[in-house]
């Protein structure tokens, strides 16, 4: 049986590093990032898409700058970068897809 939640966090954190990827090199607010998700995920909220940067920023994957106002601007460190660019190993918590395209 499929853990639906689970499943939604680590489907999640893959493409919130896709969407702070295909940012770069300028690091998005959350405002910008939320909208990409909830157009994955329309009932993604502002708290979900947090404890997912957070996570991923303790992973080290992920950079945030948290302003004074409470808002959030987030980019991908190297390690980050790897990531999405398939150059390193991906530990189990992020569900990327295995890489197809190349021997």
């Amino acid at each position: 049986m499929i853990d639906q939640a689970k499943a939604r966090r680590e489907s999640m954190r893959w493409y919130i590093l896709r969407a702070l990827d295909n940012s770069r090199p300028i690091d998005p607010h959350e405002a910008v990032v939320l909208a990409t998700i909830q157009g994955i995920f329309p009932d993604a909220t502002q708290v979900e898409l947090r404890r997912e940067l957070d996570y991923l920023e303790d992973r080290s994957l992920v950079t945030i700058e948290r302003k004074p106002s409470g808002q959030w601007v987030a980019g991908l460190t190297h390690y980050g970068v790897d990531i999405v660019e398939y150059t390193i190993d991906c530990h189990p918590g992020i569900a990327r897809p295995e890489k197809y395209w190349s021997a």
